[in-house]
């Protein structure tokens, strides 16, 4: 549970780097940089999977095809829903969404809580239900002071659970289901790199560094996505989800710091509570270790 917690905290810091990084692309699109992002993680996951040994899973996976007829459904599913948040992140940060995307990433937590105490039958203990009832006070003032929420925020907070639903139906590594998630969203990446305006060349020619930061675009969201999906089998479904709270904190303050997006003033009564709830998510995380080493 401990590596799965550092896992977790990692992955947000890197997804708010690369939420920032994005905006350096100029000029490509959301969509060709979702694009680049599937080409490029797609080796970096290959040469993961040789060094973890986890190819032999990979083909487990191809000869479970061959009879389990489920796995034809929810492979192609697993692809769609992740690719759907992967284009979305790096779409936002480019045109003035980014608040809404970090509010998604606020109210998934107590989603993901909700699923695993109904589904699960996971249970919280006293500073896990604190965090998730002072949270759920900043969302629901959120709620009443704009009345509704936007289609991005909504795609990201109903969005996620049904993925890692199906992640755990699928019964497979982490490596491996992201190998299968990236493998199938190539056709698409490849589409999107074709159809663009400017040749990938002319790109490339109107501005040489991106011949340096497309790369690094691989690498970031390569080492987050990993760190995230591989948390996300280390933990509790429960605190995982309260542990995602980490990461639209640094998401708001990549928005508004860097992005210069901008909160209105009654808005800092959402993210005061859910930020409480963070602290009350890390005290509980520090007493967790303190146990443990008593141990």
């Amino acid at each position: 549970m401990t590596r799965g917690v550092v896992l977790s905290v990692l992955s947000s810091v890197l997804f708010a780097v690369l939420y920032y990084y994005t905006t350096l692309l100029h000029p490509l699109d959301g969509a060709e940089i979702f694009a680049w992002r599937i080409l490029l993680c797609l080796p970096a996951v290959a040469v993961l999977l040789a060094r973890s040994r986890g190819w032999k899973e990979v083909a487990q996976v191809f000869r479970r095809l061959r009879h389990e007829w489920r796995l034809w459904l929810l492979l192609p599913l697993s692809s769609a829903l992740i690719g759907a948040q992967l284009w979305l992140f790096v779409w936002a940060p480019l045109h003035q969404r980014a608040m809404d995307v970090s509010m998604g990433y606020f109210l998934l937590p107590l989603v993901m809580v909700l699923i695993g105490r109904v589904l699960y039958q996971e249970k919280l203990n006293r500073l896990q239900t604190a965090a998730v009832f002072v949270a759920a006070l900043g969302v629901a003032h959120e709620l009443m002071r704009t009345g509704t929420f936007s289609w991005v925020t909504a795609l990201v907070m109903f969005g996620y659970p049904p993925y890692f639903i199906v992640r755990r139906k699928l019964r497979m590594g982490s490596l491996s289901t992201l190998w299968f998630d990236m493998m199938l969203m190539v056709p698409a990446a490849l589409l999107i790199l074709g159809g663009q305006d400017l040749g990938v060349i002319e790109q490339f020619r109107q501005r040489p560094a991106l011949l340096g930061l497309v790369p690094v675009l691989g690498v970031i969201s390569s080492a987050a996505l990993i760190a995230y999906l591989t948390a996300s089998r280390y933990l509790p479904l429960g605190l995982f989800g309260l542990l995602g709270y980490v990461e639209p904190v640094l998401l708001f303050w990549v928005a508004l710091l860097f992005l210069s997006e901008e909160v209105p003033a009654a808005a800092w009564l959402t993210y005061v509570p859910i930020w409480m709830a963070v602290a009350l998510v890390a005290l509980d995380g520090m007493k967790g270790l303190r146990r443990r080493k008593r141990i």
